[in-house]
């Protein structure tokens, strides 16, 4: 099996992080996203993955061949026209076969092995509260009979939220070459939502799997969120460390230093980070950050990154400072 990880984009809702990293590489609750989203692939041992790369390609180059020993093959994409024409890209290193595709900037927990059992072409849903966001699938007799893409009148509350198994890829390479051939875009964008409405209308029975772990990373707020579900869901440590008053779950990374700090609840704090006379809650604090007599709470703290005397909510890129009076 062959898996594609589309990680192009540009991740501009998050700046001024993304300044200095792309946005599969922010951590969260303790490690990058894109982590969160190859350590459940890794186990699966796929023949090889592909990574679509565009904006600080390198660096995830350099993450994933330092991290991962699976082969990996990085193409570039060199224009940003959405999902469909990042995986037509991909598609280049994949003739026949069994392919994984999983999108690297949001976090799925579900059992990927167990996923691409459930039947020869299969999409991951879940219910939203906002379908006309996304792509949505309506359902009859068990199978994914129409998706369309961001719909005004959306006609059920099932997104495709970016998991997809298909046991034999030759059939979308062949949807996805006549889809963009096509023109066809939405929002302007050429969306891969349209190629796999083409399978169903082709005959092929997509099986819809409803995916309960998945976890949105594209601005402050729903990366906060997701820090406090992963945090819940099992990725807190649980060390104590004297001089701070710990209100589980939170993150503490290694070669942390706390002194008299109040940290919790939902609080990861990256390696080598400094914290003292704080109280902090609901929050990410990057690698090698250094925190010192302030409060926070719902605040995003990059890597080498200087706070003193701050309060409140306070969002500050790597190698930045805050110092008030």
């Amino acid at each position: 099996m062959k898996v594609i990880i589309p990680v192009a984009g540009e991740g501009t809702r998050l700046r001024p992080h993304t300044h200095s990293a792309p946005k599969p590489l922010l951590s969260v609750a303790g490690k990058p996203i894109l982590a969160h989203v190859l350590d459940p692939v890794a186990p699966l041992e796929p023949e090889e993955v592909i990574f679509v790369i565009g904006y600080r390609g390198e660096m995830i180059r350099k993450f994933v061949e330092e991290t991962y020993s699976f082969k990996a093959t990085f193409v570039e994409q060199d224009k940003l026209l959405g999902l469909g024409y990042a995986v037509d890209l991909a598609m280049q290193h994949v003739q026949s076969g069994p392919l994984m595709i999983v999108l690297g900037d949001t976090v799925v927990q579900c059992d990927l092995d167990k996923f691409r059992q459930a039947g020869d072409y299969v999409l991951g849903l879940r219910q939203v509260d906002d379908p006309r966001r996304f792509g949505i699938a309506q359902l009859d007799n068990g199978a994914v009979v129409r998706l369309v893409e961001k719909p005004e009148n959306p006609p059920t509350n099932l997104a495709v939220i970016g998991v997809y198994y298909f046991a034999d890829s030759a059939p979308l390479k062949e949807a996805l070459d006549a889809h963009v051939e096509s023109g066809k875009t939405v929002r302007g964008e050429i969306q891969l939502t349209d190629a796999l409405e083409m399978l169903i209308q082709q005959g092929h029975r997509c099986t819809p799997f409803e995916v309960q772990g998945w976890y949105d990373c594209g601005k402050k707020e729903t990366l906060l969120e997701t820090n406090r579900a992963l945090l819940d869901s099992g990725r807190a440590t649980t060390q104590t460390i004297d001089g701070a008053t710990i209100t589980p779950p939170v993150y503490i990374g290694q070669n942390v230093v706390l002194e008299q700090a109040t940290i919790g609840p939902h609080v990861s704090i990256g390696d080598g980070a400094v914290v003292r006379n704080c109280i902090i809650k609901d929050s990410i604090i990057g690698r090698d950050a250094s925190v010192e007599q302030s409060e926070l709470e719902s605040s995003l703290i990059g890597n080498k990154a200087k706070v003193v005397r701050a309060k409140g909510q306070i969002n500050l890129g790597d190698h930045s400072e805050v110092e008030l009076a």
